[in-house]
């Protein structure tokens, strides 16, 4: 059996953070929107599904049109059965991923950020799967004593320690 692999990038815009993942079941969508909605008032975001069998359409939702309309883009070039995508703005994955891990369809959550993405998609005979993501760019050294104290003062800053 044949495998050729492609390198998908997620296209969105620098503000936007993404959540790439895998489901199980066509309620993913409804369910995802519920756990979204009840994580935070200010949360805006778009959520796109990639069903993988009988209609095999790209489900979507979301509270916000612009990031409904980028999910899917990002997910309809996936184009892998079902794949999710979320596109968060006014919030952050690690605000949300509990409670979308939490969606009792959800199988895995391949990447979680605001950086440049590629999804490494398999295709098949089968159709297409994610291999893997190439999130960010590789480092470049190591953190030093300064570094380590301007980390820990810009999370206690940004209210996420004490």
């Amino acid at each position: 059996m044949a495998i050729e692999f492609e390198a998908v990038a997620v296209d969105k815009p620098d503000d936007v953070n993404v959540i790439v993942g895998q489901s199980h079941f066509i309620k993913t969508v409804e369910d995802l929107h519920e756990a979204l909605a009840g994580a935070s008032p200010y949360l805006r975001f778009g959520i796109a599904f990639c069903e993988a069998s009988a209609a095999r359409l790209v489900r979507r939702s979301g509270n916000d049109a612009e990031l409904t309309t980028i999910a899917v883009a990002a997910a309809t070039a996936i184009a892998a059965g079902h794949v999710f995508v979320i596109m968060l703005r006014d919030g952050f994955p690690v605000n949300v991923l509990t409670q979308v891990k939490a969606v009792p369809e959800v199988c895995t959550v391949f990447c979680a950020t605001a950086n440049a993405v590629q999804i490494l998609v398999a295709v098949t005979e089968y159709g297409r799967g994610v291999a893997g993501v190439i999130d960010g760019q590789t480092p470049v050294g190591t953190e030093t004593a300064a570094d380590e104290a301007s980390r820990k003062r810009l999370l206690r800053e940004i209210g996420y320690k004490l």
